[in-house]
This record gives structure tokens, sequence and C-alpha cells, in this order.
């Protein structure tokens, strides 16, 4: 399946890190997020990747495009030996295409400008290039051609650090629960769309609004619930605690290279945890 991804937005609330680098283009470790989404869907066999780009779109052109036979690694002092080898070797294996998504296009207007890039494509894939996690992805690809949709998104629970106050009209405090005891699951930007996905979005529209709510209206939006790990590179701090975790070894969106692989994923459809339709953290 081609793997779109959405790429090219500002990350104002990243700007504290370095003010002309896109969100993209952030780095775990010493490789950028976006080879971190890119790697995971490459290691279950999806390489073929249309990037909707816009804010400093030359930065990422420049980084993941060839240069002759050579792909350019992120110029970086500090990159291994053995980083820049891994991502000049999965360069060589991707097939990329860019797509000048605008620069302050919303979610929907990118989608919309990869629909000639996917013409004869049945199902694809799509992310917001700025969240990891270990969904499973044979599971979830599963899952949304068993039920036959025309959306599926994965369900996740927040990786937030705040609390829900519940109060009187009086202003008394009644309960103070953390986010993630509450059971709330948010839209995490996994998606896998049936073509027909172009049919319910008009243009302008943002695509979790007008067009996911005809989607409920027919029941064509479903929800995969998934309760492992998840993290999005939202702020400066998200970049921290995760390039914490990539430090300490505790990397559990990095699937290659270790003992996990797409055979061990049965291939079976779940149950859905929400009726069809169901509005889950949109």
């Amino acid at each position: 399946m081609k793997v779109v991804i959405f790429c090219g937005g500002l990350g104002m609330r990243l700007r504290e890190y370095q003010e002309n680098i896109p969100k993209p283009m952030v780095p775990i470790g010493n490789l950028p997020i976006l080879w971190h989404v890119m790697k995971y869907y490459a290691h279950f066999g999806h390489k073929d990747f249309i990037l909707c780009v816009g804010y400093r779109a030359e930065s990422i052109r420049e980084r993941f495009s060839r240069n002759g036979s050579r792909p350019k690694a992120p110029n970086t002092s500090l990159m291994a030996d053995k980083d820049r080898e891994l991502f000049e070797n999965d360069l060589r294996e991707w097939n990329i295409t860019f797509v000048d998504s605008g620069l302050h296009s919303n979610i929907g207007q990118r989608l919309r400008a990869t629909q000639k890039y996917l013409a004869g494509e049945e199902m694809f894939l799509a992310n917001y290039a700025d969240a990891l996690s270990d969904v499973p992805l044979p599971r979830l690809v599963q899952f949304a051609k068993g039920h036959g949709r025309v959306v599926t998104l994965v369900a996740a629970k927040p990786n937030l650090s705040y609390h829900v106050v519940s109060f009187a009209p009086d202003g008394a405090v009644g309960e103070i629960r953390a986010i993630k005891d509450i059971g709330l699951h948010i839209n995490a930007g996994f998606f896998v769309f049936k073509r027909d996905i172009f049919d319910y979005m008009r243009d302008g529209e943002e695509l979790v609004n007008e067009p996911f709510q005809r989607l409920i209206k027919e029941e064509q939006l479903m929800a995969y619930h998934h309760d492992g790990f998840y993290a999005c590179m939202d702020t400066f701090k998200d970049k921290q605690q995760l390039d914490d975790m990539y430090a300490r070894g505790n990397t559990p969106w990095i699937f290659w290279g270790d003992t996990r692989n797409a055979e061990q994923f049965p291939i079976h459809v779940p149950e859905p945890k929400w009726p069809i339709g169901a509005r889950v953290g949109l």
C-alpha cells in the first residue's frame, strides 16, 4: 500500500526548539521523526511514500531525495556512521513522491492534493508525521479490510500529563483524575483509507470536521482500539521525553532490529470496541 504522510505544517508549538526547522525534520536521537514514522511502515513492507510538503519543503526534499546514486543523510556531525548508513540504505529502497500541498493548508486540503497520485489504489495508509506508536500494522490493515468501511482510525490513549476536573456549579471540586486514567481515547493520526474517502471531501474542508461527520452519518468511520504505546511530538517537552526514551533504549515504536515482525501478528479481524461510526476523539 502507498503511505501518505502529512508533513507540511508550521509546527508552531515546537518553535522553542528551533525556529526554522519543520517539525518532521526534528530528530529523535540522531534521525528525523519523519524517518522513524517512515521506517515503521517500511518494516511492514510499505515503502511507497507520498510526502505532503509545505513549510520549509526544501529542507525535507533535500534530506529525503537522492543525489545521483547517493541519498542525502541529515546534515549533522553528531550522526553516528551506523545511523547515516541506515538512513542512506533506507532511501535507496524507498520510493518517495513529494507533493506541494501548500504552506497554510489543512490536513483535508493536503490529502486532496494527493488524489491523482493514488489512482488505481483501492486502499492506502496515512499518518500525521509527528506520532510514534507500537500499533501492530498488519492487524490494523486486516481490521480495515475485514469491516470494509471507508476509513479506519487508530484510537489511542493520549500521552498527556493533564488532569480532568469535575466540579459543582458553585465551584466545589468533586473529582480530579489524570487523563490517562479516565478511559479517554483520541484520534492517533494512524489511518487506513479506501480511495472512496475523496467522495466525502470538499475543497477547503478539514479532514476530521466535515468529511468525518459525513462518514459517521453513513456508518463508514471505524476505530481500531489500541491501548499500547502512543506518543505525539507536539511540544519541546514531548521531544525531550522521546529523546530520553531513545537514549535509554526504551523504544517500543521501533520494530526493526528486534524480535517482532509482521509474521508474528495473527491475521484476524478483532471485534470493534465501539459501535460502527462512533465518534472517538475527533
